[in-house]
C-alpha cells in the first residue's frame, strides 16, 4: 500500500459569470499521506472550499487530476463515486447540515443508512461514536436543542462513523467561540492519533491551523507551503 493517500496534478476551476470566466484553481498541485493533518489557509474567496468540493467529489474540476488511493477519481461514474464518498470520505462543515428532523442517533446513522448498512448495525456505530465525541446523554435529543458546540460534535461524529480514511473539514470552528472552537479542534487531532484518519482542514483560524502538521497557503489558484518559523 502506498503512503499516499491524495495526489492531485495541473488541477484547474473556472466559471462563467456572463462573458466573464472566473479562474479560482490555475494548475494547482497537492500530494498528502496517509495520516497526515493538513491546513488550507488564505484569504476569503481564494478557493478553499471550491478545493474541498473537488477533494470531496461534490464538484468536478475543469481540468486535471485527483487520485485518491491511487485511482483517478473523476473517471468514475456518479453511482461510484457516491459510494467513494459513503464509504471513504467524511465532510465537516461551518454550517453543521445535520437534519433538523432527527435526533443526534439518527442523524450520525445517516450515512451508513445511504450506503446500504444494516440500520441494527448502523444504530450500534453511531453510539459508539457519540460516546466518543462526549455525547453519550445527548444520544436521542432533538438537534434543535443542542447547543452549537454539540451540534459540531455530532457532524464529527457523522463523518467518522463510517471510519473513513480521509475527513475534509470546511472550517469546522469558525462559527464557534475560541474555547469551544478549541475542543472541536482537539476531538477531530484525537480521532486522527487513533484512527489514523487523514485530515484536511480549509480555515481562517490561525489557533485551527497551528494545531495541524502542515499548513498549505492557497493564493492565486495555487498552493504553496511556507519555510518553518525558526524557533
Amino acid at each position: 500500500m502506498s503512503d499516499e493517500l491524495i495526489r492531485v496534478e495541473g488541477l484547474c476551476k473556472s466559471f462563467e459569470m456572463g462573458d466573464t470566466r472566473i479562474d479560482v484553481l490555475s494548475g494547482l498541485d497537492l500530494r498528502i499521506r496517509r495520516g497526515e493533518t493538513v491546513a488550507v489557509v488564505g484569504q476569503s474567496g481564494v478557493g478553499k472550499t471550491t478545493l474541498l468540493q473537488i477533494l470531496g467529489t461534490l464538484d468536478h474540476p475543469t481540468s486535471g487530476s485527483v487520485h485518491f488511493d491511487g485511482e483517478e477519481v473523476f473517471t468514475k461514474n456518479g453511482a461510484e463515486l457516491a459510494r467513494l464518498r459513503s464509504r471513504s470520505l467524511g465532510f465537516v462543515f461551518q454550517f453543521h447540515h445535520l437534519l433538523p428532523e432527527f435526533d443526534s442517533l439518527e442523524n450520525v446513522m445517516m450515512p451508513g443508512l445511504i450506503a446500504g448498512v444494516p440500520a441494527a448495525e448502523m444504530r450500534g456505530r453511531a453510539m459508539k461514536m457519540l460516546e466518543e465525541v462526549g455525547l453519550a446523554h445527548r444520544i436521542t435529543h432533538p438537534i434543535g436543542k443542542l447547543s452549537g458546540g454539540e451540534r459540531q460534535r455530532v457532524a464529527v461524529a457523522r463523518a467518522l462513523v463510517m471510519d473513513p480514511p480521509l475527513v475534509l473539514a470546511d472550517e469546522p470552528t469558525g462559527n464557534l467561540d475560541p474555547t469551544i472552537g478549541d475542543q472541536i479542534a482537539e476531538l477531530l487531532l484525537e480521532m486522527n492519533r487513533t484512527r489514523g484518519t487523514t485530515l484536511v482542514v480549509a480555515t481562517h483560524s490561525e489557533r485551527m491551523a497551528q494545531k495541524l502538521g502542515r499548513t498549505l497557503v492557497l493564493s492565486e489558484g495555487r498552493l504553496d507551503e511556507p519555510p518553518p518559523t525558526p524557533a
